[in-house]
């Protein structure tokens, strides 16, 4: 009988500490400020009349981006830069000298050459569209070469590279934009611009996703660097499309701040399987699972839900949900609004008296609340961005307003900040995955001035 009451409060005695252990938020450290340095919340610099731009990378994402880049008035395309000659060479035959632009210098062959890019004179913005692995590197050596910098997602895939991007921005006073083209989707526009007039409320919950099968995607990536990635790295690997643009619609950094993450996942089934069905070889080592689920807090006591599922045969989704005290936005799998009475006035929204928060608006209600409350900056730039395309308009946005806003010495309507909130759930929700799902704290990469500013404020 003792020797069942020992054990009893042995047993007890270990579950306690073991709860208080798991309980525990895990630490994510924050690096001091270099002395000179101060944040680059709504930066600016001089005005750049001709913006002169070199490309690193003509892959995948490459390409479209000259294309886009070629359409807009005020841009020079001084250089490309591939590993293989034939891409430079096609994209500046097929896209810099069809559209009239004289001919880019072509760098190409060794893994090191874009260092000659980041170091010409005659350079004002660096674009890099490479494989993720050299993004944040390339980064921050344009940066040190005086130069603006638009990475393709995800910017960054650890902490140290985080914090390196973010702290060679502040010292050299240069533009660190993260090249997330769904924040310029024009319903993700629209939903923010409501927001921002209040028409749902106090938004107190978002969800956002990448659920897109890659299975026919895979081959197409450059030594399958994408998939090898998947199988090395557990977690959500690419948050960023999901993310960012509720980020911004929830002010985050600008008034409020995640404080802390909580991540889960499957087990690996669909990639193992791909890989066993294409090359034969037995996998028993695939980090990432097929789906990944990440709960964040923020300090205001909002709450933000993403989920990441490359592998499911799903219908491609970014969900984008925002929910609030006096409507509801949701892009898939149908946009759509649902608000309460009397949250909108009646100037060009028919029904609006019959306004339920209970079901989704019609048809022509939704189509007038796009049409009263379209984005500012998407106004007489819409045509031809649906023209030129890349995702149905959305990346033609998001290029013209860097070139806009580096024309004009406005601030981009993205810092470095909103970069690394994006890209530390990489590496946040990979130690919370191999910590039986623990919380893990999001650190404040404004260093302190994450309430200096209200709201999120794109430049006209």
């Amino acid at each position: 009988m003792k020797t069942k009451s020992l054990v009893f409060v042995l047993m007890t005695c270990f579950l306690f500490i073991c709860g208080e252990v798991v309980g525990q938020m895990i630490k994510t450290p924050v690096p001091s400020r270099p002395a000179g340095q101060k944040d680059v919340l709504r930066l600016t610099a001089d005005p750049i009349p001709t913006v002169r731009v070199a490309f690193i990378g003509l892959g995948m994402r490459g390409p479209g981006a000259v294309n886009r880049m070629a359409q807009i008035d005020g841009v020079e395309i001084v250089a490309l830069c591939d590993l293989r000659q034939e891409r430079v060479e096609a994209v500046n035959k097929n896209l810099v000298e069809r559209f009239g632009k004289p001919k880019a210098k072509e760098f190409y062959g060794d893994a090191e050459i874009w260092r000659q890019v980041t170091a010409l004179p005659n350079v004002d913005l660096i674009y890099i569209a490479t494989d993720w692995l050299n993004h944040a590197r390339m980064g921050v050596q344009a940066m040190k070469d005086g130069k603006h910098v638009a990475i393709e997602v995800p910017s960054a895939l650890t902490m140290e590279e985080i914090w390196e991007l973010i702290d060679t921005s502040e010292k050299t006073r240069k533009h660190c934009m993260q090249l997330e083209n769904c924040v310029y989707d024009f319903f993700e526009l629209t939903s923010l611009n409501m927001a921002q007039q209040g028409v749902f409320g106090e938004i107190l919950h978002g969800e956002g996703a990448y659920i897109h099968g890659l299975q026919q995607f895979w081959g197409s990536y450059w030594n399958n660097w994408r998939m090898d990635f998947n199988r090395k790295h557990r977690g959500d690997v690419y948050p960023t499309h999901g993310l960012l643009p509720v980020a911004l619609a929830m002010n985050i950094h600008r008034g409020d701040k995640m404080n802390y993450l909580v991540s889960m996942d499957t087990k690996a089934v669909g990639n193992p399987a791909y890989i066993k069905e294409t090359t034969g070889e037995e996998v028993t080592d695939f980090r990432a699972g097929d789906h990944t689920m990440t709960m964040i807090r923020t300090e205001k006591g909002k709450t933000i839900m993403i989920q990441h599922d490359v592998t499911s045969p799903r219908p491609y989704s970014r969900m984008f949900q925002l929910s609030g005290t006096q409507g509801f936005a949701n892009k898939y799998p149908m946009p759509g609004f649902a608000l309460n009475a009397g949250t909108v006035d009646s100037e060009g929204v028919p029904n609006h008296e019959d306004l339920n928060a209970h079901r989704f608006v019609n048809e022509d209600t939704r189509k007038a609340l796009m049409e009263k409350y379209k984005h500012p900056i998407a106004k007489g730039i819409e045509e031809k961005a649906k023209q030129v395309g890349g995702h149905g308009g959305m990346d033609f946005i998001m290029d013209y307003r860097m070139i806009y806003c580096l024309q004009n010495g406005l601030p981009l309507d993205m810092d470095v900040y909103d970069l690394a909130e994006s890209c530390c759930l990489i590496p946040l929700t990979e130690i919370s995955l191999d910590n039986n799902s623990a919380p893990v704290e999001i650190p404040d990469f404004t260093r302190g001035a994450w309430n200096k500013l209200t709201t999120v404020e794109f430049s006209e």
